[in-house]
């Protein structure tokens, strides 16, 4: 009988797939010891695992199993295995760089996936809440400074929009290819009350130079973000204010994107929350760690389309199963 590697295995693995993104100019102090990527291969341990702290990761990898042999070798450095402190540390400060290796592999999923070969070459972009972990911090006892109870986290924020509602917590900020495969391909989290035109430029910073068309709401239609599409040499396709129905003679091409967005961007945000099980509350507490997994979870899904393509697949299908099954 064969013996095949475990899925775990196989998925973290794939970090190794992702691209180099471009060298940032080196900090003053010790040089890392370790790759980050790494360090990355830890995180997606930690998000399928659902282990939250660096404690419970190394708790993981000291049980004497076939898979954390295997693990324990994927996450040694020419012969040298991390401390609790190091993955900490490198954890904590992991966040900085997951934006653009979210980036990286999502221009190489273009690359492999083709997925704009039977569509336009757009990208929807839009923000999603996330609850914060615990209770709910109310105007009335942050301005007088009381914190009524531990469970709640105080670095998070308040935000109310016309679908959702009030809400507090964080903010998702996604850009999706507009095509038969929803690919995530940039993505930055933020405080609740953070304007979405405001994170426009970092998202489009990390998207494949053929995106031609822009799709969003009409947080998105400001002076700013239009130059920043026309800098990029793409179109801006995003809602008007105004009374409804507008009767300018764009409006029925913008129509036909406006419905392109609605079938990318806001299912995908649904899905996305559904895999890992976020639609109630995020699991962890603060902004550094809320970006980690929450990127880092952005990072998986990547991975998975990677699995999937790379094994002759159905894409995004079964996506919440197979991770369950690693």
């Amino acid at each position: 009988m064969i013996q095949r590697e475990p899925l775990l295995v196989t998925l973290v693995r794939l970090v190794d797939w992702i691209p180099e993104p471009p060298a940032a100019q080196r900090k003053r102090g010790r040089p890392k010891v370790y790759a980050d990527r790494l360090i990355i291969k830890a995180l997606i341990i930690m998000i399928i695992r659902r282990l939250y702290t660096a404690t419970s990761l190394l708790n993981f990898l000291e049980q004497e199993t076939a898979l954390t042999h295997q693990l324990r070798e994927l996450l040694t450095q020419d012969g040298r295995f991390p401390t609790r402190r190091t993955w900490e540390r490198r954890l904590k400060a992991l966040p900085d760089s997951l934006p653009q290796q979210i980036g990286s592999l999502g221009r190489l999923l273009v690359e492999q996936l083709q997925p704009w070969q039977q569509w336009g070459r757009a990208v929807a972009v839009d923000s999603t809440p996330l609850r914060a972990k615990g209770g709910v911090w109310h105007k009335k006892h942050r301005e007088q400074g009381i914190v009524p109870h531990s469970t709640i986290d105080t670095e998070a924020g308040w935000s109310k929009s016309g679908y959702h509602s009030w809400w507090y917590g964080w903010k998702l900020h996604l850009a999706c290819a507009v095509s038969s495969v929803w690919i995530p391909l940039a993505a930055e989290l933020t405080l609740a009350n953070t304007d979405d035109a405001s994170l426009a430029g970092a998202l489009l910073a990390q998207l494949p130079a053929q995106v031609r068309y822009i799709l969003g709401d009409t947080h998105y239609n400001t002076p700013d973000v239009q130059q920043l599409c026309q800098r990029r040499g793409c179109w801006l396709v995003a809602s008007r204010r105004g009374k409804y129905p507008h009767t300018d003679s764009g409006v029925a091409v913008r129509r036909i994107f406006h419905k392109l967005r609605s079938q990318s961007i806001e299912p995908f945000n649904g899905l996305f929350k559904n895999v890992f099980e976020w639609g109630g509350q995020v699991p962890v507490k603060g902004l550094r760690r809320t970006q980690l997994f929450v990127l880092g979870a952005v990072l998986l899904y990547q991975l998975v389309l990677l699995y999937q393509f790379q094994h002759a697949k159905p894409l995004a299908v079964g996506v919440k199963a197979l991770l369950r099954a690693a």
